[in-house]
């Protein structure tokens, strides 16, 4: 343990100690350094970074808490063990992200939306884009340690290919359901400017009926002599039946537009 600390360069050192450090495959002269870092999904921590330093016929685990080096039995078996179980914590706490979107595409489509749907769509949408970013990453360097170490006689192909297209396969799936926040945004925006043109079109129709009224009630309420039906006793009556039938005419003529459009 002693010979790892003393041929490890200190930035490596920091690095392992980074429990948020980003997936990197390091190849260095005496050892190779591996950090695999997954989402933690439902918990207050983002994510986790795991370190590894394999040299040409060992492997240690940095452990962070005891800020130790851990040398395992083999060179690749045990730190397929341990990432493969953080990978199948991933691929089942992932479930929750769909059940999420399923239930805010279901809400969506019965019309029981509240006014923290933007709020919970962007929520959503940034956790899932932070998860698909980060094994982007972790696949990409989990793909250069395959490509390094391949042609080692000990080398666990089969079980770190098995990995890697379990993270493809959680990357795809986060795809997807980045996809259908697209779609769901796209459906909310057309619904809600829907609900503006009905909204509009109403106020329209009010300011197209008494337009006229508006009209006759400015011009008789002019404050000049000489005004209609101003002199009799039947001036009300007249100027309320010529209003109606403004309103009346109006209606009529919408009626038949709409008719006709």
């Amino acid at each position: 343990m002693k010979n790892i600390e003393n041929i490890l360069d200190t930035l490596h050192l920091e690095d392992l100690n980074n429990d948020a450090h980003p997936s990197i495959f390091d190849e260095n002269e005496n050892y190779n350094m591996l950090i695999i870092r997954l989402p933690i999904i439902g918990a207050q921590e983002n994510s986790k970074s795991f370190g590894f330093i394999l040299t040409s016929s060992n492997s240690y685990y940095y452990d962070q808490e005891k800020s130790e080096f851990r040398e395992f039995e083999d060179k690749f078996r045990t730190i397929y063990k341990m990432v493969d179980r953080s990978v199948d914590k991933v691929i089942r706490s992932f479930a929750k992200y769909q059940d999420l979107v399923s239930d805010l595409e279901e809400n969506l489509y019965e019309n029981n939306t509240d006014k923290d749907f933007l709020n919970s769509w962007l929520e959503i949408k940034l956790q899932i884009l932070r998860v698909e970013r980060m094994l982007l990453r972790t696949t990409n360097v989990i793909d250069e340690f395959i490509s390094f170490h391949k042609d080692d006689e000990d080398f666990l192909i089969n079980e770190f290919v098995d990995i890697h297209e379990h993270l493809d396969r959680i990357m795809r799936s986060a795809l997807l359901q980045l996809s259908k926040l697209d779609y769901l945004y796209s459906f909310y925006n057309a619904k809600s400017n829907d609900k503006m043109n009905k909204m509009i079109y109403f106020l329209t129709i009010i300011s197209a009926i008494f337009l006229p009224l508006n009209l006759m009630v400015g011009f008789f309420g002019m404050n000049t002599s000489g005004l209609p039906f101003s002199s009799g006793d039947n001036g009300t009556f007249f100027v309320v039946s010529i209003m109606l039938s403004l309103a009346l005419g109006a209606s009529v003529v919408f009626r038949f537009y709409k008719s006709r459009v």
